[in-house]
């Protein structure tokens, strides 16, 4: 297989979803007015309904265009191609609903609409997540190559070349290192890498001699200053170049710029849930599933809260102090699983294995998490949602804030019943640090897809923790 050009990808990207919203066009004409499912008055002229289908194509393109959909994907997730299209489609709709105002074509069927709508979004996902998946079996069989040259066998060049070794499905192969210490590096290196090609010096003769896409400069702060000279060589010759920041240790997993005062700023810690939109979509979809969540348990509910009753005397509901929502404290319910106590101890101990204060039916609800079912409560009231990192104790999180690195990152979010440490297994008695690094991982990636994906993992999974004393 040839490597293929960006812009012809671009086009026949551009070609194809054109003809998808045609086909679904006479699809949704089919189904509305000729297939015998719906009920119909005497439908418009097919030439009618085809004219703004054309139209309606044109603006989808256009604004696809405008809005970079159309832009090179080879290291973008399918995810981001999920929103930007529901995104292209809503805002076609409303341009083509105000062109079908302003020529009073109102006979047009809603219905047909509807159908026509949802089946552009469904089919123009469903092939570019076909395509998307058959470019990365090509590239994993090493098709469609794209060939990279790192400045910089430190640090830096030696750790994207191991990240970029483990995304073979990327489609990115590294010809080699240009750095001044090439005399120097061990001879093992290329054994373990790629050679040393060169100095950064001979970057221009390299670049003439070799079909080398793209530049990544990993060289450390002190060589900045080599860094015009290196943009503007790969530039000359029409070579992208990409600069890992020798800080970027300190940089979220997907950083993005700002700008300010028309100055270019990286933002240190970009999370998706700032943007109001992304923080009302989840919040609707938090309130829905905790009503039904505790529509689907009320059995269960009123069985657990009969069975605190009966095992031992006090309250059905526990309440605990945690820290939620940008370091605010809210009150946790749960479930009661131990006998009952003083607030103090129980917000300054660990439970351990076989912890005397707690109830034998208590230990079931822990075992099977049935305890914290209540916390459904929580995220209708707003102090948590369904997925996000775990809510801990303020007495915790003063020690494990000076003791874990990032660890207090975590409240940029609400907190959650589930989360994407605890469906990977990190749940009771397991590292803190490793938690953390998940919960950031979260935090920075967050989508309604990987929300669902998160409760369906922690379905899966099961809800028995051998780690929950």
């Amino acid at each position: 297989m040839l490597r293929k050009n960006q812009r012809f990808l671009t086009q026949l990207y551009i070609l194809a979803d054109f003809v998808v919203i045609q086909v679904i066009f006479l699809f949704a004409y089919w189904m509305k007015f000729q297939s015998g499912f719906m009920e119909h008055e005497s439908p418009l002229p097919l030439v009618e309904y085809s004219k703004w289908s054309l139209i309606y194509g044109g603006i989808a393109v256009a604004i696809g265009m405008m809005s970079s959909f159309y832009s090179p994907k080879r290291k973008k997730r399918f995810v981001d191609d999920f929103w930007r299209v529901i995104q292209v489609h809503l805002i076609s709709l409303f341009v083509l609903l105000s062109l079908l105002f302003y020529f009073k074509a109102v006979h047009i069927s809603r219905e047909y609409l509807a159908i026509y709508m949802i089946g552009n979004v469904i089919v123009i996902l469903t092939y570019r997540f076909a395509v998307k998946k058959g470019l990365r079996h090509f590239r994993e069989k090493g098709f469609n190559k794209q060939f990279v040259l790192i400045l910089g066998a430190g640090t830096l060049g030696k750790r994207f070349y191991r990240n970029l070794k483990q995304h073979p499905e990327m489609g990115y192969e590294v010809l080699g290192f240009l750095d001044d210490q090439g005399d120097e590096i061990d001879e093992q290196f290329a054994i373990k890498y790629k050679p040393v090609l060169g100095s950064i010096d001979d970057l221009e003769q390299i670049i003439e001699q070799r079909l080398v896409d793209e530049v990544i400069i990993a060289l450390p702060l002190e060589a900045h200053h080599r860094f015009p000279h290196i943009i503007n060589t790969c530039e000359k010759a029409g070579v992208r170049t990409l600069i890992i920041p020798d800080f970027f240790d300190y940089l979220p997993a997907r950083p993005t710029f700002d700008n300010f005062a028309g100055m270019p700023l990286i933002n240190v810690r970009d999370i998706p849930l700032d943007l109001m939109s992304n923080r009302i979509l989840k919040r609707a979809f938090d309130i829905a599933f905790a009503l039904f969540a505790i529509i689907l348990t009320s059995p269960v509910l009123i069985l657990a809260a009969i069975g605190i009753k009966l095992t031992s005397p006090g309250p059905i509901i526990f309440k605990q102090e945690r820290v939620g929502l940008n370091r605010r404290n809210f009150m946790m319910f749960k479930f009661r699983s131990m006998r009952v106590q003083s607030q103090g101890s129980s917000d300054t101990q660990w439970t351990t294995e076989n912890d005397p204060r707690k109830t034998k039916f208590g230990s079931f609800l822990r075992k099977t998490s049935l305890d914290e079912l209540p916390q459904f409560f929580n995220v209708l009231l707003g102090h948590m949602s369904i997925v996000g990192p775990r809510p801990e104790r303020p007495f915790f999180v003063d020690q494990f804030k000076e003791e874990i690195p990032k660890y207090m990152v975590k409240h940029h979010v609400r907190p959650g019943i589930t989360g994407w440490a605890q469906s990977n297994g990190l749940r009771g008695d397991t590292s803190i640090e490793e938690r953390i690094r998940y919960d950031i991982f979260y935090i920075e990636n967050w989508s309604i897809l990987f929300d669902v994906k998160i409760i369906w993992k922690t379905v899966i999974n099961g809800f028995i923790n051998k780690n929950a004393y």
